[in-house]
């Protein structure tokens, strides 16, 4: 009987532990699921015969390290600041770990160890972080295989409402974490184009979003995603021109969002009492009122746009401008922010997710200049069986799978699935989940 630790039973974990309940009995497996909502750690088991419910607070350290020694195999999709935890007792107890979230600097600064140790980290293993690496990597490297140099690359991934339930000026709802969506890109962003480091400032990411063209889809808009200068030797492709990793949204959002970035209202270093304040009485509070202008008026000016401008309604859609009360207490812009936005973009339990990536290759062959683009759509089934949920993490669930069956032995140290021994025969079961990329050539 082998033992596996999923620790966090949240949005992402339902295909996680449903792939691997499935295959307990004829793999002789034990699941645990730890979380700190034991209602939640029950909805996903289900009374699972296999499953075991483990309501504990994943910062106690002896209730934590307790399960870590009782597993084979640990997979993390607690939230990132928190992987660390796991990771030193895995460390400890000599256990492989998988995680969903990019490889902080506290967990890269362990590799040396854990390569001592003769243990497996797998990060990165999720959607993206996670399969863009690993559906990179498979047409990086196939097409150097047969065509001669790469020049440009450009990968781009979204988590967005399905057309179907798309009810809302912004064209968006949450399908993952909500506090990452009103912190995104606020540390700027770096890539390489035309041969040059680009650097793009946090306060231009959403004002001047390129777009793209999805097949089945349309266009949509794109913002450069943290640092993709990092990923140039990981990926592996010298003297490249262009390479940039990005996040897709329809282009209503970016417009608006540059809005909301502009009038600062995703600043988590100021401070409110919110005692007693509306949503309007914030905002102006937040960027002033001149000439004792309504929080519209003063929005208007402040964007230099008319009151009548589309930007202005969606901001008026989400209630900024509202004389509703805020929940009471010291809350800083982001804080009143999520707080809204949780209102506002809140999934329905008919509401449908949908999950977007396209990767464009331009590469030289035969001395023509050739786009191979690569395109992967999926819409969730509503509910808890997200779209996200399902890419986010099967890629974990198959890979633990794959090792704890000897099927694949990925090289020790802290890792991302960009290796061929990993991104191969996890592709492919991906595929027979329905996770499945189109290509075309042009």
């Amino acid at each position: 009987m082998q033992t596996i630790l999923v620790a966090g039973a949240g949005k992402s974990s339902t295909y996680l532990i449903e792939y691997l309940l499935d295959n307990a009995q004829k793999r002789k497996w034990h699941i645990i699921v730890a979380d700190g909502d034991k209602a939640a750690i029950e909805r996903k088991v289900n009374k699972h015969p296999a499953a075991e419910v483990a309501a504990i607070d994943i910062t106690n350290d002896e209730q934590r390290s307790a399960l870590v020694r009782r597993a084979d195999i640990v997979l993390s999709l607690m939230p990132p600041q928190l992987h660390i935890l796991l990771a030193k007792d895995c460390l400890a107890l000599k256990k492989n770990l998988i995680t969903s979230s990019y490889i902080s600097d506290e967990m890269k600064a362990m590799d040396a160890d854990v390569r001592e140790a003769g243990l497996v980290f797998m990060c990165e293993m999720g959607l993206d972080p996670g399969i863009d690496h690993m559906t990179a990597s498979q047409i990086i490297n196939s097409v150097q295989k047969v065509a001669g140099k790469i020049t440009a690359f450009r990968s781009y991934c979204g988590g967005l409402v399905a057309p179907s339930s798309d009810d809302n000026p912004w064209h968006y709802k949450f399908s993952w974490n909500p506090r990452n969506v009103v912190t995104a890109g606020l540390g700027g962003a770096r890539y390489l184009q035309n041969g040059k480091i680009a650097e793009q400032p946090y306060e231009q990411m959403f004002g001047n979003c390129k777009k793209i063209k999805v097949p089945g889809l349309g266009q949509l808009a794109w913002y450069p995603n943290r640092d993709s200068v990092k990923y140039l030797d990981i990926y592996d492709v010298p003297g490249i021109n262009t390479f940039v990793r990005a996040t897709l949204r329809y282009p209503a959002f970016c417009k608006g969002w540059h809005a909301v970035v502009t009038l600062g209202l995703t600043a988590q270093d100021d401070h409110f009492d919110t005692t007693g304040l509306t949503y309007a009485q914030w905002l102006l509070q937040k960027i002033g009122s001149p000439n004792g202008a309504d929080a519209r008026t003063a929005a208007a000016i402040r964007l230099g746009i008319g009151e009548t401008d589309k930007v202005i309604q969606m901001l008026a859609w989400l209630g900024i401008f509202a004389n509703e009360q805020l929940p009471g207490g010291h809350l800083s812009s982001a804080d009143i922010m999520h707080t809204l936005l949780l209102q506002k973009w809140q999934m329905t339990p008919t509401d449908k997710d949908m999950v977007v990536m396209q990767h464009e290759i331009e590469y030289e062959h035969k001395g023509k200049l050739l786009t191979l683009t690569s395109s992967m759509v999926i819409e969730g089934e509503g509910g808890e069986h997200s779209a996200m949920a399902k890419t986010v993490g099967m890629p974990m669930a198959i890979l633990a799978s794959l090792m704890l069956r000897k099927k694949v032995t990925p090289p020790v140290g802290v890792h991302m699935p960009v290796m061929a021994s990993v991104y191969k025969p996890v592709l492919r079961e991906l595929e027979q989940h329905g996770i499945v990329f189109h290509d075309s050539v042009s």
